[in-house]
């Protein structure tokens, strides 16, 4: 988004509560205190990590999309005052390399807090409760919306991505969890 001048975007501000990871092991979002997802490129992440960290107060300057209260993030300003501007993935001179992630088969289960939204505000997963992202293809979480909805209890089979920064989960198949004694039986 190298195009966009950032000090025209409206500024969102807040703590960092937690990070949100692709199926690749890479940072591509953020979970503000107040619950409001920020989502920026993976080939942010480098930044991202060497200047925020949980826990630390940011600045988003951004896209708010119609359908979904997130912000996809043009520019995000540490507590020191670092500015990470995106200048798209070649805004460097280098092709951002997609790393290959060690995945494992998960199964799963939990109540979900967040729904989660691409950077277009299209809905693409959910956050559960014990802070594990969930992600599927936006034609799939459309139809299983009621799954993804905050205060479903789900159960989940997929592969899983994990990192000192986080969980996810490439959902391959979605269930509504029907005894909430398993709800307390997950998976690392």
């Amino acid at each position: 988004m190298h195009w966009i001048d950032p000090t025209c975007l409206q500024e969102t501000r807040g703590t960092v509560s937690q990070f949100l990871l692709n199926s690749h092991g890479e940072l591509d979002g953020l979970i503000l205190g107040n619950g409001r997802q920020v989502h920026f490129p993976p080939h942010l992440s480098g930044q991202i990590v060497k200047h925020i960290s949980v826990g630390d107060k940011v600045r988003v300057r951004g896209v708010k999309p119609r359908a979904a209260d997130i912000v996809a993030a043009v520019q995000l300003t540490s507590a020191t005052g670092v500015e990470i501007v995106d200048e798209g993935p070649h805004g460097h001179g280098k092709k951002h390399e997609k790393p290959h992630a060690n995945t494992r088969p998960i199964e799963l289960s939990g109540e979900v807090k967040l729904s989660l939204y691409g950077p277009k505000g299209e809905l693409r997963g959910a956050l559960l409760s014990d802070g594990t992202s969930l992600r599927m293809a936006p034609h799939a979480a459309d139809e299983l919306s009621s799954y993804l909805a905050p205060g479903a209890h789900i159960q989940v089979w997929g592969h899983a991505v994990k990192n000192r920064y986080g969980k996810t989960v490439e959902v391959e198949h979605i269930a509504e969890l029907v005894d909430d004694d398993d709800a307390s039986m997950n998976a690392d």
